[in-house]
């Protein structure tokens, strides 16, 4: 009978694997064609020897995303144990590819899925590529700070009592704004009606490895979750963790992975993940503290200049605001009479400053663990001589970042049905044929199948007059939309 063995969170399978490769000076007649940097010596000038020294192909001894058997697998334990799951998978197609495994799991054509409609555009376009119904949650706005709250316990509970037959919901832990549904309470709801409850945790990495943190979709008991490591994981761009409960197999979703994700998965992306999970398993407690309290002296230090709004868990009503992230830095600008994306383009155009998004009212400052109080300091008076410098009437300024959609038909039928390209101002009343969103934070303002109003008309000219990057449709000036003949 074959050992079990015994793995340790100060290990890294993979990263271990690629050290003895490099010392194995092996002579590669495999692909990838620059063969370890030689065939192209501009990109290892950029990159550096060591970095595409291990840009490799799959093999014996490297194990193979697609099936792995050893140290792959060994790392996905390890991820597993670290994480609460049952079982971790390595994506390395962003949480865009893990969040359409999680859908495509469960989801097939004409299935039912509720779920809210401030989702990220991966959920939608999951369901175009499946075939499922959207039964949406509109989410409560807070009004003053324009922005989409999280899914209320009653309007989960009618969503089910209504669409008793659907298989799945849906929840964002956080939202982008940092904002979190009563997850536990949801799960117990989903599963009470045979239902599985999936998370977008694309925002909640640390949840996993912090005190006084918003309840991780692990241990609210939630049958899939999308972790986003490369973002406060410290993993490298496109690598994220596809987790699975008890209840979830294991083959199954390995084989919807493999419908849609590389065969020749990165191995600096997966070794990536390797040494951010050890890194976070040994260290992370102690890194998201020091995060947490970086992010309250900014939001004290926002807050005392006037006319910005750092906000955070005083918003916590039990309910549609259950719970709040306290590593983000939310902002809401319009009180100064600038639109977040002004804010967000003034801060990298005068002050070298680079945040994660702006929007129409709102921008984010994204703290992790790789910020240090002197980049809260410089933000903080570059954002004082903002006001100083540009604040104007509010007067005006568009203040709601969400929309209530009316949903025609489904996002499939929509997308693959009959079309025809009119100018926008023509497409009023019209059913959309495509998505219009702005990026980030890519949530659709409009997504397939939706009917097009006066209101989201005037907010897709206003997010374009102030500057916000627009992307979906065909059309890349967004002049023109498609919409169903």
């Amino acid at each position: 009978m074959e050992e079990k063995k015994i793995l340790t969170q100060d290990q890294a399978p993979i990263y271990e694997a690629l050290e003895r490769f490099r010392e194995m000076r092996v002579v590669p007649f495999d692909v990838p064609g620059h063969k370890r940097g030689r065939g192209n010596p501009e990109l290892t000038a950029f990159l550096g020897e060591k970095c595409v020294g291990i840009d490799v192909n799959s093999m014996k001894p490297l194990d193979n995303l697609c099936h792995p058997i050893s140290v792959i697998h060994d790392a996905e334990v390890l991820a597993a144990q670290a994480f609460g799951a049952a079982h971790a998978f390595l994506m390395v197609g962003g949480t865009t590819s893990a969040v359409q495994s999680m859908v495509l799991s469960v989801c097939k054509r004409g299935d039912e899925i509720i779920l809210p409609r401030n989702v990220h555009r991966s959920v939608i376009n999951a369901l175009v590529l499946c075939g499922a119904i959207p039964v949406y949650i509109n989410p409560e706005i807070d009004h003053h700070l324009g922005i989409s709250l999280g899914m209320k316990r009653s309007q989960v509970a009618k969503a089910i009592a209504t669409h008793p037959k659907a298989v799945a919901v849906l929840v964002n832990n956080p939202t982008y704004y940092g904002i979190c549904s009563d997850l536990r309470e949801i799960v117990k709801m989903a599963h009470d009606a045979n239902m599985v409850c999936l998370a977008d945790e694309a925002h909640g990495t640390h949840f996993y490895f912090g005190d006084h943190m918003p309840v991780s979709a692990m241990a609210a008991g939630a049958d899939m979750s999308a972790v986003s490591m490369h973002k406060s994981g410290g993993s490298l761009t496109q690598s994220s963790f596809l987790l699975i409960g008890k209840n979830m197999s294991e083959g199954h979703v390995r084989q919807i992975i493999n419908l849609t994700q590389t065969t020749s998965g990165s191995y600096l992306l997966m070794s990536s993940l390797d040494l951010s999970r050890r890194n976070l398993a040994l260290r992370g407690r102690e890194a998201f503290h020091k995060v947490s309290e970086m992010c309250a002296y900014a939001r004290e230090e926002v807050n005392s200049i006037g006319g910005y709004y750092a906000y955070g868990s005083e918003l916590i009503n039990g309910d549609s605001i259950y719970d709040f992230d306290p590593t983000k830095l939310s902002i809401h600008t319009r009180d100064i009479g600038l639109a977040g994306i002004e804010v967000y383009d003034l801060l990298r155009d005068e002050y070298d400053i680079q945040i994660e998004f702006g929007d129409i009212g709102n921008i984010l400052a994204y703290l992790s663990i790789g910020d240090r109080p002197q980049e809260i300091e410089r933000l903080v008076c570059a954002l004082a001589e903002i006001k100083r410098r540009y604040k104007k009437d509010p007067t005006g300024l568009l203040s709601q970042e969400y929309i209530d959609p009316e949903v025609v038909v489904s996002p499939q039928a929509a997308f693959y049905g009959e079309k025809k390209s009119v100018p926008l101002a023509e497409s009023i009343g019209a059913i959309c044929s495509e998505f219009v969103m702005c990026y980030p934070p890519g949530i659709p303002i409009l997504a397939p199948g939706e009917r097009i109003t006066k209101d989201i008309l005037d907010y897709i000219l206003f997010a374009k007059e102030k500057g916000c990057l627009l992307t979906g449709p065909e059309d890349a000036l967004i002049e023109q939309i498609n919409i169903l003949k």
